[in-house]
């Protein structure tokens, strides 16, 4: 019998907690779509231009290392 009690005070808890999460929601600052954009343009800019630095620096030291073993 006690389980059942503790099982529907769980319930009630899970309700308060996803109604307490809405009311959190409601209360973040979103940002506009053109700041979304404009951040995740620059989100893909710095991730390209990582990648390509890293892909050289990659390609310079296997070419080092290969010029070092191979002699």
């Amino acid at each position: 019998m006690k389980r059942q009690v503790e099982a529907k005070g769980q319930k009630k808890t899970g309700f308060r907690s996803v109604r307490s999460i809405i009311a959190e929601l409601k209360k973040v600052a979103w940002p506009t779509k053109q700041e979304t954009m404009r951040l995740t343009v620059i989100v893909l800019i710095v991730a390209v231009t990582m990648a390509i630095i890293l892909g050289a620096i990659d390609l310079a030291f296997s070419s080092f290392v290969d010029a070092v073993l191979i002699r």
